[in-house]
């Protein structure tokens, strides 16, 4: 895969995650152009906000996930790592997210790659659950370790193929943040480990060079 077809399939990834929260905003303004009554209006106009703060919030995970937040070889601050995480999965409330980073600060490819990784397996919990996020620098390296656990558990094929090293020349657009995040492993001397998810729990992990 060069780099185009990489770029087409993160942005048909945006594109799709986004899709919901932006239709639901213009279905919102269409309603409320038309509707004269208070309460119900009050209510399109609560529903529109919902819809504004989700995208707003995807879009900041998505600016540090896949884009050049931060700078370039730079280190991010953590705890912004974590409201973006908080921001994707928390609104809801359906996820529970367990964030265990000491380190104020760490590499910029090891936040995303930490994202990325966070991003796959809060999408497993189809039913929600608990996600917990954790990072160590350790010497020289830094550990990253993500657990997902819930009443159900579903690990998409394609995406754990990727993690593996394989499937990469056809991928598909919600795969590709499973491919970045081993691009970004990969680019810092580490690999991704994936457990064999039991019904309930699963877990990922990589350890990187700092």
């Amino acid at each position: 895969m060069n780099e185009t077809e990489f770029a087409a399939l993160l942005c048909s990834r945006l594109c799709h995650d986004l899709m919901s929260p932006v239709g639901a905003l213009n279905n919102g303004v269409e309603l409320l152009a038309d509707e004269h009554d208070a309460e119900m209006r009050e209510r399109v106009i609560e529903l529109i906000g919902e819809s504004a703060a989700a995208t707003a919030n995807k879009l900041k995970f998505f600016r540090l996930a896949f884009g050049a937040a931060g700078g370039f070889g730079s280190e991010i601050d953590t705890g912004e790592a974590k409201a973006a995480l908080a921001g994707l999965f928390g609104a809801e409330k359906r996820i529970e997210l367990g964030w265990m980073v000491d380190e104020p600060r760490l590499p910029k490819d090891a936040v995303k790659l930490l994202l990325n990784l966070a991003m796959i397996a809060g999408d497993a919990l189809v039913r929600g659950g608990k996600l917990d996020v954790g990072a160590e620098r350790r010497g020289e390296e830094i550990e990253l370790v993500i657990r997902a656990e819930g009443p159900r558990l579903i690990v998409d094929p394609a995406i754990r193929a990727v993690l593996e090293g394989a499937g990469e020349g056809d991928s598909e657009p919600r795969a590709a943040g499973a491919l970045l995040a081993r691009q970004l492993a990969a680019a810092q001397g580490g690999t991704i480990q994936y457990s064999s998810p039991a019904e309930t729990v699963a877990m990922i992990g990589a350890t990187l060079k700092g």
